[in-house]
């Protein structure tokens, strides 16, 4: 019960983060690329066509590339952090 306390507590704070880093909850790209810690766009792309990232990307209707919502991202980088501890 503790650990999902501070998951959510830190995905809170990391959405804030995310957020007034770029600001949307959408992102995709280069900035996908950075927040998910991927080496490089191609690395990202990759790992989608792969299917192992982590975390949801879908297409929007009459815009090019792959999106995943900021709240999804901050989501999984709580859960990798705490648990590692």
């Amino acid at each position: 019960m503790k650990n999902e306390e501070e998951i959510e507590k830190l995905a809170e704070q990391l959405e804030k983060d995310l957020l007034l880093m770029y600001g949307s909850p959408l992102i995709t790209g280069e900035d996908l690329q950075k927040a998910m810690g991927f080496r490089s766009v191609d690395a990202l792309r990759q790992a989608i066509v792969r299917k192992t990232i982590p975390v949801k990307v879908f297409n929007l209707d009459n815009r090019r590339g792959k999106y995943a919502l900021v709240k999804d991202i901050a989501r999984w980088l709580a859960n990798e952090s705490i648990k590692q501890n």
